[in-house]
């Protein structure tokens, strides 16, 4: 909205848009670091007047609150965390960080899973494998201590099933049971001769997505973001919703 000034000058009362702060947690690799910048760019290029940028932080959240000291002024910020389950990151760890180090100027947005849209990129994911009718299908997750976090995975399951129309098994790569060799030995003495194709739940490479190539199954899908492909619209628009929902819920609070 904008009124004019006494002197004719148009000014804009529009609220300036809460900075886009992408977070995710761990020491990434190389191609891990470049496929979450390439989802990261492509919401930046979504959304032109956004100021979006992104922290790799470790467990004590050092990173995290070198970030937010540099945002914009008084820290007025979405993190949205580029996690697929949010788990104990997520609603402890980088809730009280977020608590401590910016109080009421930062916003938590929620994790981006479950949600359709990432089904449909693990659908597309599976189907570039060349999925059969006989296939047995794994849907690899990288677990959690947290049961609401165990639950969204099976949450997902369920999702890709109705999607590609057959049962979909949830096989753990840490931290929760089955463990995906286990889920993976199980389908083979239920289903002899099946193939057993993965689909990895997981958003890009790295020490997870190199266990669940070494995990025994015929066929492994890529995971969600790849270095050398730009991220799915789908994704963008993830990330986006998540920030919008959250800069939402701010300005109802603060207003």
């Amino acid at each position: 909205m904008a009124i004019g000034s006494g002197d004719g000058e148009r000014i804009d009362l529009r609220p300036t848009p809460l900075r886009l702060l992408a977070v995710t947690h761990g020491r990434p690799s190389s191609d891990n670091r470049a496929a979450v910048i390439r989802l990261v760019d492509g919401v930046a290029s979504a959304r032109p007047d956004l100021d979006v940028s992104i922290a790799f932080v470790d467990a004590a959240g050092r990173e995290l609150a070198a970030a937010l000291a540099s945002s914009a002024a008084e820290h007025r910020s979405v993190i949205v965390p580029l996690v697929l389950s949010a788990g104990f990151h997520v609603r402890t760890g980088l809730a009280q960080g977020i608590d401590r180090l910016a109080g009421d100027g930062a916003r938590l947005a929620a994790g981006l899973g479950p949600d359709a849209r990432i089904v449909d990129v693990l659908a597309g994911r599976v189907d570039a494998l060349g999925l059969r009718e006989r296939d047995s299908l794994v849907l690899a997750a990288a677990g959690s201590n947290d049961p609401r976090a165990v639950r969204e995975c099976f949450e997902t399951a369920r999702l890709l099933g109705a999607r590609l129309g057959r049962p979909v098994t949830v096989g753990f790569i840490a931290a929760a049971i089955p463990r995906l060799p286990d889920a993976i030995e199980m389908l083979r003495a239920v289903h002899p001769g099946h193939r057993i194709l993965v689909a990895s739940y997981l958003l890009a490479p790295g020490t997870f997505y190199d266990q669940v190539a070494a995990s025994g199954a015929d066929l492994v899908a890529a995971p969600l973001l790849l270095p050398g492909e730009p991220a799915a619209a789908a994704l963008v628009d993830l990330v986006l919703d998540r920030y919008d929902e959250a800069s939402a819920a701010r300005r109802r609070t603060t207003a």
